[in-house]
């Protein structure tokens, strides 16, 4: 079976205002939410982990009250911290997709495409291709290369791992006091190969008050769809 570590202990400090947010609300109901009825359905997930601040986890706590699978434990200093407690707190599962609680547009055909790789192959993540052209700079702001578009892509979540690999890598990460910018990077740097499963440009994270204008418009046209 498959568990879900959902990433919820930032302080969305470039999203202003005072409500963190994974409480703030998009068409009348609260983001994190959002997130958790993405996997609430699904008759493949065993267990769901809510990883946020200490600070958080009463408030959090009630807000999820009302989904019976789904439990709530405090994070650490970094988001790493947090996702190797939510790993720890999985009960009897194979795999793990590790998500960010800001991310709530991910569809189930995405999810689908992501356990899939990762029970055929191996570790797997969701990325897009970078649209942009890139380039690389040194500390003075001089161009030093511009990578091929093609071979770039941005990556999002879930990322999809056996559970015992991904412990493994956090595990060794920590005794080297290793910080990856997700966790694909620290199963790369123990040799194991990652994937990438090709996702959807609405999948995004809400960052920034911006943000939430595209997620409400996401919203929006998914409604008009079903209708």
């Amino acid at each position: 079976m498959v568990g879900v570590v959902i990433a919820a202990a930032g302080q969305g400090k470039r999203m202003g205002g005072s409500i963190k947010k994974q409480f703030i609300e998009l068409e009348g109901k609260p983001v994190l939410l959002h997130t958790l009825d993405l996997f609430a359905s699904r008759t493949d997930i065993a267990d769901v982990v809510v990883v946020t601040s200490a600070e958080d986890v009463a408030q959090t706590r009630e807000l999820i009250a009302s989904y019976p699978v789904v439990r709530v434990v405090a994070g650490g200093a970094e988001r790493q911290d947090s996702v190797y407690e939510g790993l720890c707190a999985l009960r009897a599962c194979e795999y793990v997709l590790i998500h960010d609680g800001a991310r709530p547009f991910v569809s189930q055909a995405a999810l689908d495409a992501v356990i899939q790789a990762v029970r055929e192959r191996g570790p797997a993540i969701l990325a897009v291709p970078v649209k942009d052209t890139i380039k690389r700079a040194d500390e003075a702001g001089q161009v030093l290369d511009t990578p091929p578009r093609k071979s770039l892509w941005a990556v999002q979540t879930p990322q999809a791992f056996l559970l015992s690999t991904i412990l493994t890598a956090h595990e060794k990460a920590r005794s080297e006091g290793f910080v990856g910018t997700d966790d694909a990077s620290l199963v790369e740097r123990v040799g194991q190969a990652v994937y990438v499963v090709e996702g959807e440009y609405t999948n995004i994270k809400l960052t920034t008050p911006d943000d939430l204008i595209m997620g409400e418009a996401i919203l929006r046209q998914r409604k008009e769809k079903e209708s």
